[in-house]
C-alpha cells in the first residue's frame, strides 16, 4: 500500500508542477533518490508519465488523459441522462438503469424506479456479467472484435437455466442486438427478471453506454419487451443527441 501511495503522489506532484526531476520528486516523497527513480520507471511503462529526455524531468504521461477521459464520459453521461432516467422510469413504471463497460463487466452508474418497481433491487453501481444482461449484450456486441473475443473466449458463467452459455447461441444475439438496435435478456441472470437495453453512442458513433428497462417477468412478459425496446430505443437516441451524436 505504501508504494501505491507514493505512486498516486508522483502524479500529484507532477499535476501541481508540470515538470520535476528525480531529485525533486524524491526531496518531495523524502525518500531516496532510487526509490523515486523505481517509481517513475513504473509509471512510465504504463503510460502516466513521460520524460523529456533532453532536460531529464518527467511529466503526466498520455495514459493519464485516458484515464481522466474515461472518467469525464462517465461524468458527463450520468449527468445528462439522469432526467431521461427519471422520465422513461415514471412512463413504464419499472427500472430504468444507465450501464457503462467496466473491463469484462457493466456497471450501472444511474439508476431511478418507477412506481411499480418500489421493491426493485438496488442496481447502482453493481457489476453485471456482459452475457447475461441485456445491458451486457450491447455493450458486448459493440466492442471491437478483439475485444469481444477475448470475453467470448472464457468459460461463461451459468446463473439460471437459461443463462445463454452457448458461444454460437450467444454470438448470434450478439448480431441480432446490432441489427435490431436493442437487446432482451429473459430470466438469464436471476429467475424472474427480465430486461431489455439499447445503446448510447458518442459524437463519433461509438457505444459508451446503455439504457435499459428491468422488471420483474410477470409483468415484464416476453410479449411486451418488444413495446419497452421502442420506448428504451426513443430514450436512448435523446440522450445519444444529448452526448453530442447526430442521428
Amino acid at each position: 500500500m505504501q508504494s501505491v501511495d507514493r505512486a498516486v503522489s508522483v502524479l500529484e506532484i507532477l499535476a501541481r508542477h508540470g515538470e520535476v526531476g528525480v531529485t525533486g520528486i524524491a526531496d518531495e516523497l523524502g525518500v531516496h533518490k532510487s526509490t523515486a527513480f523505481r517509481l517513475l520507471g513504473v509509471l512510465e511503462n504504463r503510460g502516466l508519465v513521460g520524460q523529456a529526455k533532453e532536460r531529464g524531468k518527467y511529466y503526466l504521461g498520455a495514459g493519464v488523459l485516458r484515464l481522466a477521459g474515461a472518467a469525464a464520459v462517465r461524468l458527463d453521461i450520468s449527468q445528462e441522462s439522469a432526467p431521461l432516467c427519471r422520465e422513461l422510469a415514471d412512463e413504464v413504471g419499472e427500472t430504468v438503469n444507465i450501464a457503462v463497460l467496466d473491463d469484462d463487466a457493466a456497471v450501472n452508474i444511474m439508476q431511478a424506479r418507477g412506481a411499480a418497481s418500489v421493491t426493485a433491487h438496488n442496481w447502482l453501481g453493481r457489476r453485471t456479467p456482459l452475457h447475461a444482461t441485456s445491458s451486457g449484450k450491447i455493450l458486448l456486441a459493440h466492442l471491437p472484435p478483439s475485444g469481444q473475443e477475448h470475453v467470448l473466449a472464457r468459460k461463461l458463467a451459468r446463473f439460471t437455466q437459461r443463462t445463454v452459455t452457448d458461444i454460437g447461441e450467444l454470438r448470434a444475439q450478439l448480431q441480432l442486438a446490432v441489427e435490431r438496435g436493442y437487446a432482451c435478456t429473459v430470466e438469464e441472470l436471476e429467475i424472474g427478471l427480465n430486461a431489455v437495453a439499447a445503446p448510447v453512442r458518442a459524437h463519433d458513433g461509438s457505444v459508451i453506454g446503455t439504457i435499459s428497462v428491468s422488471g420483474p417477468a410477470y409483468r415484464l412478459g416476453e410479449e411486451r419487451l418488444p413495446v419497452l425496446a421502442e420506448r428504451t430505443l426513443g430514450a436512448a437516441a435523446e440522450l445519444s443527441r444529448r452526448m453530442g451524436y447526430a442521428l
